[in-house]
C-alpha cells in the first residue's frame, strides 16, 4: 500500500512535535489528523510542500506546517518536501522559476554566470525579482496541482492493484480446496 512507501520515509511525529519552532503551534500540532497517511492527506501534503518549495523565500519549512493545519494535509510530508530546493538545488530550480517568469513577463534574461557570487545573486534579486517570483508562483501552482491530482490517481491505482490480488489469492485458493 502507498502507506508503507510514505511511512518508510518520515520522520518521526515525536520529533518533529518536539521541535522548537514549531512550539508556537501549541496544541494544533497535536492534532492527529496531521500525522495520518489517507489519500487526502498525502495529496494535500504533495501539494503545498511542493508549491512552498518552488518559493524562495525564508523559513519555507515554517509556512509548510502552518499552511498544513487547516488544510490537514500530513504535516512531515508537506515540511520534507520543502527540502527540494535544498542549497545544492536551490540555484539551478530558483533559475528555472526566474526563465519562466521572464518568458511570461517577456523579459530578457539574464543568464548565468560563470562563477555565481552573492553579490550577483544580490543584484539579480534587487532587478529580476518580478519575473522570480512570477515564475516561481506559475511553476508552484503547477506542480502542486500535478502533485495532486498523481497522488491521488497513484493511491488509487494502488488500492485497486492490491484489491485485485487479494481477489485473485482468494480465487485460487478457493479453487485449490
Amino acid at each position: 500500500m502507498p502507506r508503507r512507501l510514505f511511512k518508510r520515509y518520515m520522520p518521526n511525529p515525536e520529533r518533529i512535535k518536539g521541535s522548537k519552532s514549531l512550539r508556537f503551534l501549541g496544541a494544533l500540532i497535536h492534532d492527529p489528523n496531521l500525522w495520518h497517511l489517507n489519500r487526502h492527506s498525502v495529496s494535500r501534503a504533495m501539494a503545498i510542500g511542493l508549491f512552498w518549495a518552488m518559493i524562495p523565500m525564508p523559513m519555507q519549512m515554517l509556512v509548510a506546517a502552518v499552511v498544513a493545519i487547516p488544510a490537514r494535509a500530513n504535516m512531515p510530508i508537506s515540511v520534507g518536501l520543502v527540502w527540494l530546493t535544498n542549497p545544492v538545488t536551490m540555484p539551478a530550480v530558483f533559475y528555472c522559476n526566474y526563465k519562466v517568469g521572464a518568458w511570461l513577463t517577456s523579459t530578457p534574461a539574464m543568464q548565468m554566470p560563470e562563477h555565481m557570487s552573492l553579490g550577483w545573486i544580490g543584484h539579480m534579486l534587487q532587478t529580476h525579482w518580478q519575473p522570480l517570483y512570477l515564475g516561481s508562483l506559475v511553476l508552484g501552482i503547477v506542480l502542486a496541482v500535478i502533485a495532486y491530482f498523481a497522488t491521488n490517481a497513484y493511491w488509487h491505482w494502488w488500492v485497486r492493484r492490491s484489491w485485485r490480488k487479494r481477489q485473485e489469492k482468494r480465487r485460487l485458493r478457493d479453487t485449490q480446496n
